[in-house]
């Protein structure tokens, strides 16, 4: 038990990794500074964020996002509290101050002069944060300090850059001020907010845990100041954070509801629904049907629906696009055009099938190879399908046959193995009718 307890924490502890902390030190300094290579890089990214947020182009805000600098003076500050070296966070805190204006003023400037000035969404994603934020900040963040820590750097932070997203909050916000929409810049600040608090806080919390040494000298009372500084900080950031996930996760639920009920009172009978709209703001559902006329006793009972799905609240609007009354005698072509609708529909449900079908076909040949060469590694490739066997016998009807075909590399498999495939096949695919080839 102790053999395996000492494995196990020889394969987790990163200590044998830990770079010197001189060296951690001085790389944690050097990426405070906003001057020179550091400045110009942040101009770049600022500039490429706010294009690639104004064109709606996610793969221009990732690459802002891995250019951009100020992850350094963001575990500075997290570096500094936990060695309680004073001088080295108000160094920290002026450099990421100045970043933070500069990209504000710069991405105003953009968005001022920009002749498109549409929220689209990778705007709006920076507006909304939540408690599922915190948390990328969070592990993001230790990521980033760790990599740091490490002798082997690997391409950990620009990963965390990506993830925890600094740079484009600061366009959003830059936007909101070039447009006058305080919601846009209120929601995005606190959004770039939350990320700096807990990155730092997770840089603090894991140069405590390896204990860097402590830069200068400071008294128990000192610390402790500092402590309670650190956790008002993070429950004035957090706080609302919790409030704005459950909101989330209401909003998240209500469409999942909404959806489902949208989809079970699409058809009924000789009415179609033509167009449906989910405001989960309001907690309201709006219906428009064609077809038939509705009549008081249709409409409630698509009302009442609801109920069904959780959606005692919500407010349901049931309205009238066009009817068919009357079409049957007086206009054959709009009948034709209804029973149309209706085999169109068919058609596109049955080619739905087809490629639902083709795509699990896909999957399973995948998934019976992974599975298999835990058993027989000298399987290197699986063709997985369905077909029909026909017999000369006309009387005898066509059997559907899974077909598995098997590419071996060095050691063959021997029949008794190869039975025992076959049974385990049958097994997994719940199917009698089984083929096995082997190459």
């Amino acid at each position: 038990m102790n053999i395996l307890l000492k494995k196990l924490v020889s394969h987790v502890t990163i200590i044998p990794e830990l770079d010197e902390f001189d060296a951690i030190h001085s790389s944690i300094v050097k990426d405070i500074a906003f001057k020179g290579t550091n400045l110009w890089i942040l101009m770049f990214a600022i500039i490429v964020a706010s294009v690639g947020l104004n064109m709606n182009s996610t793969a221009v805000v990732i690459g802002a996002m891995l250019i951009s600098p100020l992850m350094g003076p963001i575990n500075g500050m997290g570096y500094s509290i936990a060695t309680y070296d004073i001088a080295l966070f108000k160094r920290a805190v002026k450099n990421f101050s100045f970043a933070v204006i500069a990209s504000l003023v710069a991405s105003t400037i953009y968005f001022t002069l920009s002749p498109i000035s549409t929220a689209h969404s990778e705007l709006l994603a920076r507006t909304s944060p939540s408690i599922y934020d915190v948390l990328i900040a969070l592990f993001g963040g230790l990521a980033g300090i760790i990599a740091i820590s490490s002798k082997q750097k690997g391409n950990v932070i620009p990963g965390v850059a990506i993830a925890t997203a600094l740079m484009p909050p600061l366009c959003t916000a830059g936007y909101g001020l070039a447009t006058f929409q305080m919601n846009f810049f209120f929601g995005a600040i606190y959004l770039f907010t939350i990320n700096t608090v807990f990155i730092a806080l997770a840089s603090l919390f894991v140069s405590q845990l390896l204990k860097f040494p402590i830069r200068t000298l400071v008294d128990e009372r000192k610390k402790r100041r500092v402590n309670r500084y650190i956790s008002t900080v993070i429950a004035i950031v957090f706080l609302p954070s919790i409030y704005f996930g459950y909101t989330l996760v209401v909003k998240e639920k209500f469409t999942e509801n909404a959806t489902k009920y949208i989809s079970n009172v699409s058809l009924l009978d000789d009415i179609y629904l033509l167009k449906s709209d989910i405001d989960t703001k309001n907690e309201s559902i709006s219906l428009v049907y064609g077809g038939s006329s509705m009549d008081d006793e249709t409409r409630q009972s698509i009302i009442d629906k609801a109920k069904d799905f959780n959606l005692d609240k919500a407010q349901i609007l049931v309205r009238q696009g066009f009817t068919f009354d009357g079409a049957e005698e007086h206009n054959a072509e709009l009948y034709k055009l209804r029973l149309e609708l209706s085999h169109v529909d068919t058609q596109l449900a049955i080619k739905q099938q087809k490629i639902d079908s083709i795509q699990q076909q896909h999957e399973m040949g995948k998934i019976i190879l992974k599975e298999i060469r835990t058993m027989y590694p000298q399987i290197q490739a699986c063709t997985f399908t369905q077909g029909f066997s026909h017999h000369i016998n006309k009387e005898k009807e066509a059997q559907q046959t899974q077909i598995i075909l098997f590419s071996l590399e060095g050691d063959t498999i021997s029949s008794d193995n190869k039975s025992t495939i076959k049974n385990w096949l049958k097994t997994r695919l719940q199917e009698d009718q089984i083929r096995v080839y082997y190459n």
